[in-house]
């Protein structure tokens, strides 16, 4: 049994993970973590860390950047990993980030959907094969009107992904506006769309002479992400301190 303390415990991922997690003999939330108090949870919740002291495998931050630091001691403290949901740190937290997988394992992704991250491994294999052949690269990703980033860390993800086994020659380019030039060819374009109630949509593009690839995955539902994130938080007790990701649940 994973027993689990879940930061954001009261948002809407919070929510989703915790219906999860009640329907799973294999985990439990032993405590949640946020700064709103007004639901009534089945275990408690605290505003802070500090102010936790219930034991617990792994925790799950499906939060913000904010307070990142507080986690990061807990768990270091208490040698417990992290499933690190959240999108949006800076260079300074990121490096708070990789100095804390030096004493505790952390497992960090833009993205909890298994979708994805397989669609993260294709298109790196379609990068190597297309970019030589003179395909140019575009993203296109599409959320909600509530979503506040642009564009999303997971078309970042994918961007970086695809980068990685292109030598990092490639920039990117996320606004077409500001100057009229035809398009680099050592370049990966990324446009967001926000509208409605998208939950996610994240669009890869080939395009070649007389020839289109397309490569697409459709998030119709939060469960997705909550899914990820549970499987994670079941992965990752009793690993060596590390940054770990998605791809490693999927050897």
């Amino acid at each position: 049994m994973t027993s689990i303390i879940l930061r954001g415990c009261n948002g809407k991922m919070g929510q989703v993970i915790t219906e999860m997690v009640e329907a799973d003999d294999n985990a439990v939330i032993v405590a949640g973590i946020d700064i709103s108090l007004n639901r009534n949870n089945k275990y408690p919740v605290y505003q802070s860390f500090t102010a936790c002291n219930v034991k617990a495998d792994v925790i799950i931050d499906f939060s913000a950047p904010v307070n990142l630091e507080e986690m990061l001691d807990f768990a270091v403290k208490h040698n417990i990993g992290i499933v690190l949901c959240t999108t949006g740190f800076s260079k300074e937290q990121v490096a708070m980030i990789e100095e804390a997988a030096h004493k505790v394992p952390i497992l960090r992704s833009a993205n909890m959907s298994m979708g994805i991250n397989l669609i993260s491994k294709l298109i790196q294999q379609a990068a190597v094969i297309l970019a030589d052949a003179g395909f140019d690269i575009e993203i296109v990703e599409r959320h909600h009107n509530k979503k506040i980033d642009a564009p999303s860390g997971t078309a970042l993800a994918l961007a970086e992904a695809m980068n990685e086994v292109l030598n990092n020659e490639y920039s990117y380019k996320m606004d077409r506006s500001t100057e009229r030039a035809a398009r680099s060819r050592k370049e990966i374009g990324i446009s967001a769309v926000r509208g409605g109630t998208i939950v996610g949509e994240h669009e890869i593009i080939f395009a070649g002479t007389d020839e289109v690839i397309e490569i697409k995955h459709t998030a119709y539902s939060k469960a997705i992400f909550a899914k990820g994130a549970v499987q994670a938080a079941k992965y990752l007790p009793g690993k060596a301190a590390g940054m770990y990701c998605m791809n490693d649940i999927m050897k």
